[in-house]
C-alpha cells in the first residue's frame, strides 16, 4: 500500500472535522469580532451529552440530534447570560470571560463519571458493515460517514451565510454593527444566533469525532486548540476558509507524521506542524487565505 494516498485520505477525513469544529470559531467571529476560547468544551459538552444519552437505551442518531439542540441551547445561554453584558466592552475582556467559561465547562464535565477515562459508542449497525477502498486505502463506513456528514453541515451553512436573508443580516452586522442597527437590525439576536449555532456545528464535530475515534474529555476539548491554526489559514471570517483551511491542516499533520516522524528525535511532529503553520501564516498573511484583509483609517 502506498503511504501517500493513506496520508492524504486520512488527513481529508480529520480535516473534515476540523472544519467542521472551525466552523463555530467563525460563526462567532464573522457576526461579532469574539474568538471563543470555550468551544473545545462545548464539543466536549455536545458528545458526552450523546454518549450518556446512547448509555440510556437511545439510538445514536437521536441522541446526535438531541445533543446538537442542548448545544444550540447552551450557546445561546451563553451569550445572553455572558457575553450580552459586555457588549461594549474591550475585546481583550469579552476574550477574558471564554477562556474562564471554557474553565468553568471544563470543571463541571470533570463533576459528571466522564471527566476521566476513555469512553466510545457503539457504532450503529448501518456502519458496522465492510467499508471502501480508495486508491488502495481502505475507509471504514464511521469514516464515509463523518465526512460526508461534516461536508453536508458545512454546505448547508455555506449556503446559509450566501443565500438565506438571515445569513446576509448576520453578515451585515459583521461588517459594521452601527449601520446595521440604524436600518432595525437586532444585533443581539444575531448575536444569539450565532452562538446557537456555533455550539449546534461543536456537538456535530463532537459526535462524528467521539464516534471514528473515541471519547476522552483531553481529546474533545483539546480539538477547540488545534483548530486555531485551521481558522487562521483558512481566515477568521471565512466559512470557505474554514472548510479549506481544515482540509490543509488535517493533510500537513498525517503528510508530517507519515514522513517526519522517522528522522526528528522524539516525533510527535503532527502535535506541533499545525501550529508551525500558524506562526508562518501570521507572518507572511495575516487575515489568512480567504479572510477579509481590512485596512483601519488611521
Amino acid at each position: 500500500m502506498d503511504l501517500l494516498p493513506q496520508l492524504l485520505l486520512a488527513g481529508i477525513v480529520i480535516g473534515s472535522i476540523y472544519a467542521l469544529a472551525a466552523l463555530g470559531f467563525v460563526l462567532i467571529y464573522k457576526s461579532s469580532r469574539v474568538i471563543n476560547f470555550a468551544h473545545g468544551q462545548i464539543i466536549a459538552t455536545g458528545a458526552f451529552i450523546a454518549f450518556a444519552l446512547t448509555q440510556r437505551g437511545l439510538n445514536f442518531w437521536l441522541a446526535g440530534l438531541i445533543a446538537m439542540l442542548a448545544t444550540f441551547l447552551l450557546g445561546m445561554l451563553i451569550e445572553r447570560v455572558f457575553l450580552r453584558r459586555m457588549v461594549g466592552e474591550p475585546i481583550i475582556a469579552v476574550i477574558m470571560v471564554t477562556i474562564g467559561l471554557s474553565s468553568v465547562i471544563d470543571g463541571l464535565i470533570h463533576l459528571t463519571p466522564y471527566g476521566a477515562g476513555s469512553f466510545s459508542f457503539q457504532t450503529p449497525a448501518v456502519l458496522s458493515g465492510q467499508g471502501i477502498e480508495v486508491f488502495g486505502t481502505p475507509l471504514s463506513r464511521t469514516q464515509i460517514a463523518g465526512v460526508l456528514a461534516a461536508l453536508g453541515l458545512l454546505g448547508a451553512f455555506t449556503y446559509f451565510f450566501n443565500k438565506s436573508t438571515l445569513g446576509i443580516t448576520m453578515r451585515a452586522v459583521a461588517d459594521d454593527q452601527m449601520a446595521a442597527m440604524s436600518v432595525g437590525t437586532s444585533v443581539e439576536r444575531v448575536f444569539a444566533l450565532a452562538w446557537a449555532a456555533a455550539g449546534l456545528t461543536a456537538a456535530a464535530a463532537g459526535v462524528i469525532l467521539g464516534l471514528m475515534s473515541g471519547l476522552t474529555l483531553g481529546g474533545l476539548a483539546g480539538i477547540g486548540l488545534k483548530v486555531f491554526p485551521v481558522v487562521i489559514l483558512g481566515g477568521l471570517d471565512s466559512v470557505i476558509g474554514a472548510i479549506v483551511g481544515g482540509m490543509l491542516i488535517g493533510i500537513l499533520e498525517n503528510l508530517s507524521a507519515g514522513y517526519l516522524d522517522a528522522i526528528v528525535p522524539g516525533g510527535g511532529t503532527r502535535e506541533v506542524f499545525p501550529f508551525i503553520v500558524l506562526i508562518a501564516v501570521l507572518l507572511i498573511r495575516p487575515y489568512g487565505l480567504f479572510g477579509t484583509k481590512e485596512i483601519e483609517r488611521v
